[in-house]
């Protein structure tokens, strides 16, 4: 089983960052620092929880002026890369969220963001004063370096994973799209995916606004055709009409179902979690003219509760002739995840065409032994 995250914040971790520290700073003392900072329940707390120890004990480390603090941390930070340093960020939104050193903060977030990531520590600065920190992000969305850029859409996101949620864009997300504009060809695809997952993000909340932004964008950019698609994708997995008409996607015609014969099975049709399966599905679509075509399966998963919830998988998504005889078979794997744990009971499955089921087969899930 793969080390779990928060396994990077160790003693080792500790030590090297000590060391880095104390060679600008010759009053820190790395053991003291080590020790405040795995003090019990350290075995206890998970990754955010570690990472905001490890800030807090900086804190009481460095020297009690915020200014002074982060001309340490800039003298080190060069050699302070990647993921685990999510705390330098961290240290801005715990003690430089004061009206006095907003321009420093915005400053250190610049900066701390193309070593490893602000996006979760310009929320608290956003939920406090979403005008200013808009503002801002505008101002971030034109700079050279690409980590600043997807920063400000990051940053923003409604939804962000693992981040304090933004619900006045969630109500209503206006603010937002001016800065979306600005970055909706960006030549970075590490900005674009953040743009796309923004959409995505308020997709969930106010498809009209993003079904909107995506008639008014498409077709005028390479970049921005596949922000749109990607941002899109909840919708498309929905099937909402105006999106899949959108995208080419062929409709039901008035008599003339899109599948003419579909059929899906499960082998074996009784097994064990932690055990697989595999599915295979054939269908035929209708005579005619080419057709854009997305196949999924949908498997209704039996919760804790015993009721059902559906996730889609995707088979297939391309332009077809009419006629088309299209099949074929896929493994699925019932060993829990940490994003989904199964349960024992009868699980229906669907086969989808373009959001539209054409057939089901069921299986019977049993306790692992």
């Amino acid at each position: 089983m793969a080390e779990p995250l928060k396994a990077m914040y160790n003693q080792e971790f500790l030590h090297s960052l000590g060391m880095k520290i104390q060679a600008v700073y010759g009053s820190f003392e790395p053991d003291r620092f080590i020790a405040e900072a795995m003090k019990e329940p350290w075995e206890e707390l998970e990754l955010k929880a570690r990472m905001r120890r490890i800030t807090e004990t900086l804190g009481s480390c460095l020297p009690p002026a915020y200014e002074e603090a982060l001309k340490i941390l800039y003298a080190i930070d060069k050699d302070c890369v990647g993921f685990p340093y999510l705390i330098f960020p961290d240290f801005v939104e715990v003690y430089g969220r004061s009206e006095e050193h907003w321009e420093l903060s915005m400053e250190a977030l610049e900066r701390f963001t193309q070593r490893s990531s602000a996006e979760f520590a310009v929320r608290p600065f956003l939920l406090h004063d979403p005008q200013a920190m808009m503002d801002q992000m505008l101002v971030w969305a034109e700079h050279p370096g690409e980590h600043v850029r997807r920063l400000a859409s990051e940053g923003s996101r409604p939804r962000l994973p693992w981040g304090q949620a933004l619900p006045m864009f969630k109500r209503d997300p206006s603010p937002l799209l001016p800065l979306l504009e600005k970055l909706k060809a960006d030549p970075s695809l590490y900005v674009r995916k953040s743009v796309a997952n923004n959409l995505n993000d308020i997709a969930k909340d106010h498809p009209d606004i993003v079904i909107a932004t995506a008639r008014r964008w498409l077709g005028s950019d390479a970049n921005t055709n596949w922000i749109v698609r990607h941002g899109c994708r909840s919708l498309i997995r929905k099937a909402d009409p105006e999106i899949m008409e959108l995208f080419g996607y062929a409709p039901e015609e008035s008599g003339t179902p899109l599948v003419s014969s579909a059929v899906l099975t499960a082998d074996p049709a009784v097994l064990r979690i932690g055990e697989h399966c595999e599915l295979q599905y054939a269908l035929t679509i209708r005579e005619g003219g080419p057709v854009r075509i997305r196949i999924e399966y949908g498997i209704n998963f039996v919760k804790a509760s015993g009721k059902t919830s559906r996730k889609l998988f995707l088979l297939s998504d391309k332009t077809v002739p009419g006629g088309t005889r299209l099949s074929g078979t896929r493994t699925h794997r019932w060993a829990n995840l940490t994003t989904r744990k199964h349960y024992p009971g009868e699980h229906t499955l669907v086969l989808l065409v373009n959001g539209r089921a054409v057939a089901d087969t069921s299986l019977l899930l049993e306790p692992e032994l």
